[in-house]
């Protein structure tokens, strides 16, 4: 009986953790929109609408991201069974390129004091590369009838939406309520939940009154293989793990049998290539980067006394700043990242350059041309006819242009299979 009195309590503690109807969902979308944010929005939505949630908030801080993705987003919004708040928060926070659409198409979008929103032309939007005029245009035309559908469909301002994508314009909180792009500007979730208690919201063809105040917030948190495919899509991570797959590469293939730096750099690049599915890359400056690295591999190995490495070097640079064509600097690699990696590759190869110089003009330790020009003794009188000398602590077969007698200081010139050639140290 006790037993199942503590598997109730169990039971019922477990239910009360959870969401229950009337409870509002609160979901936090920071960094890049890509595939992992899509599908952690859509699973939050989701789940709002099995729970029969009041609705749910999507805290949002965003420099944009992947069409494809941000599209997936803005479809499961317009057809969600629960009302979507899109609040641009905490302070300092914005909703660019990207995020403008989702903004647009909650049914409440609402901003803290001090964030911003706009910019919203579709070469931030994941396309790579560089569009000629003609689809540049295609793309321009087709994005600003997408964000002007949006706002006419939530009653917003379509105008300054279309201004948004073809010239790209940004405004704050402040003027986003002004000219009627948001609905209201709140300091708090707990603040904006208050404000939208007893407003409508269309849900399809009939209207839903909120009934928010007072409600419990639930957080909905992203899970531990979503956040890891988030992180990595940061452009910082991104080339980080390029530079360490193709560094990892390089020492497989220079030492074959080590296996760790081959599954350790495989698998550094396959992720940086998903990361660069949600980023707009450059491969010109990918190929600068990878070229950078066959130059320090055949300075090493051809020992050009580091002019490979410097010109690598160069390239490595220039790859780098140019690996992310994304206007947005929030979408580019960090000059504070770039430069220490740089720094610490251009030194390894310079080391092992410095050490290759340094083989060639060692000494050779053994062989026969390791015995030219070590020095020793006559044991006995050495002529053209031979004699014995003590060279290197072993006893050898000599011959001399010139005579020389027992006991006298000699030096190797030539070896001739077990014979070594000699002369006279004055």
């Amino acid at each position: 009986m006790n037993n199942r009195i503590c598997l109730l309590c169990l039971l019922f503690a477990g239910l009360a953790s959870g969401a229950r109807a009337g409870d509002v969902l609160v979901a936090r979308m920071d960094g890049i929109i890509g595939p992992s944010s899509a599908k952690y929005m859509a699973h939050a939505i989701d789940r709002a609408e099995k729970e029969k949630a009041e609705c749910i908030v999507f805290e949002m801080d965003t420099p944009g991201g992947l069409e494809e993705s941000m599209r997936t987003i803005v479809k499961k919004i317009m057809t969600s069974k629960v009302p979507v708040v899109v609040y641009v928060a905490p302070s300092g926070s914005r909703a660019a390129s990207a995020g403008v659409f989702i903004t647009l198409a909650a049914h409440f979008a609402v901003m803290a004091p001090g964030t911003n929103i706009g910019a919203a032309h579709p070469v931030a939007l994941g396309v790579s590369g560089k569009m000629d005029s003609i689809m540049a245009g295609k793309a321009v035309n087709d994005a600003a009838a997408y964000i002007r559908s949006l706002a006419e469909k939530r009653g917003r301002n379509a105008q300054w939406a279309d201004d948004a994508v073809r010239k790209s314009v940004s405004i704050s909180e402040t003027e986003a309520l002004k000219i009627h792009v948001i609905d209201l500007i709140e300091p708090s979730t707990q603040a904006l939940l208050e404000a939208i208690d007893g407003r409508a919201a269309a849900i399809g063809p009939d209207s839903t009154i909120m009934k928010t105040k007072g409600a419990r917030i639930v957080a909905v948190e992203m899970g531990w293989s979503d956040r890891l495919l988030a992180v990595i899509a940061n452009p910082n991570i991104a080339y980080i793990l390029f530079m360490l797959g193709l560094l990892g590469l390089y020492f497989e293939l220079s030492t074959p049998g080590a296996i760790l730096p081959g599954v350790t750099g495989a698998i550094s690049l396959i992720l940086a290539f998903f990361a660069f599915q949600t980023l707009s890359v450059n491969y010109a400056g990918m190929l600068l980067i990878i070229l950078a690295i066959v130059l320090f591999i055949v300075d090493v190995k051809a020992a050009t006394h580091g002019a490979l490495t410097v010109g690598g070097l160069v390239a490595m640079t220039i790859g780098s700043i140019m690996l992310f064509n994304d206007p947005d600097p929030a979408l580019h690699a960090s000059l504070a990242v770039i430069i220490p990696v740089i720094l610490v590759t251009g030194v390894f190869f310079a080391i092992g350059v410095v050490l290759s110089i340094r083989a060639l003009r060692r000494r050779p330790s053994s062989g026969d041309v390791a015995l030219v020009d070590q020095e020793g003794d006559t044991r006995t009188v050495v002529s053209r006819n031979g004699g014995r000398v003590f060279v290197a602590g072993t006893h050898w077969t000599a011959v001399s242009d010139e005579e020389i007698p027992e006991g006298r200081k000699i030096r190797v010139v030539a070896v001739k299979g077990m014979t070594l050639k000699v002369e006279e140290i004055e």
